[in-house]
């Protein structure tokens, strides 16, 4: 071969490999650029920003404003808004088409009434009730069947509203009569009503007795006398965030949103 030929073939693989080097960096970076560009699975950009506004039974209340607040940190740009009250009036809003994202009633029937509203509810958590006594209970009330003494000014809510219906399933249960001084429209008026002194006692779940243990006392209830309420929570099918709104209803039972649950006393789905 002549020394010409081979002169040719080194300068010609010298502009190969010059212009190969390019390239290749470009699809380097490329590949940076995409892997920069998207979220890790399950990382706090993989849900999409919005303002979401959430329906949520009243005994949420604290523990969702915790919640959503941790929500607002871990995914930059999304707001929430809550609307807390009775299970039965979230329903009625959301018959009548008010506008939000995300429902959360504190039991299965509430949430069985809008179903044609709603995608696949989730539960995630659970409740039990609680009798709520004045601070250092005054009236010594030990047990459940103490509320049926006529002496005594109970509380309770109403019969449409969860907590009024879980009350009157544990009475009816242990065949105790209790004639109530008011029936509230959510279980957080039956708790007032024991912090400002109107009763002397009403039925509360134990979160609620637990947000204001300061101001009342709570008297455990067995079990076996007990009823268990269910939280599902579901995003609503007019929801014009249905990516944002099912990111947050899946949070609810990440561990985080768990964790947050059951630090506020509610229990393990």
């Amino acid at each position: 071969m002549s020394l010409t030929v081979t002169r040719r073939r080194t300068v010609a693989a010298a502009l190969t490999a010059a212009l190969l080097v390019p390239l290749t960096a470009c699809g380097n970076d490329d590949a940076k650029k995409d892997t920069a560009g998207s979220a890790p699975s399950g990382s706090a950009s993989a849900a999409p920003a919005a303002n979401l506004t959430v329906l949520a039974a009243a005994s949420l209340t604290d523990v969702f404003k915790t919640a959503g607040a941790a929500y607002e940190k871990a995914h930059p740009g999304t707001k929430i808004t809550f609307s807390f009250a009775g299970s039965q009036e979230l329903v009625a809003q959301v018959s009548q088409g008010s506008p939000a994202d995300v429902l959360v009633t504190a039991d299965t029937k509430s949430m069985d009434k809008v179903k044609a509203d709603t995608g696949a509810p989730a539960i995630i958590a659970r409740n039990r009730l609680v009798i709520a006594t004045n601070e250092g209970n005054p009236h010594k009330v030990d047990e459940l069947k103490d509320l049926g003494d006529t002496k005594l000014k109970v509380v309770l809510a109403a019969p449409q509203v969860p907590a009024g219906k879980y009350s009157k399933q544990i009475l009816d249960a242990q065949k105790i009569t209790v004639k109530p001084v008011s029936q509230e429209p959510n279980v957080r008026a039956v708790l007032s009503k024991v912090e400002l002194g109107e009763a002397d006692a009403g039925l509360v779940y134990k979160t609620d007795a637990e947000s204001a243990k300061d101001k009342v006392d709570a008297v455990e209830i067995p079990d076996a006398q007990n009823a268990v309420a269910q939280y599902p929570a579901a995003t609503l099918k007019d929801s014009k965030n249905a990516e944002a709104a099912a990111a947050f209803v899946a949070w609810l039972s990440s561990p985080e949103g768990q964790k947050i649950l059951q630090d506020a006393g509610f229990q393990k789905p």
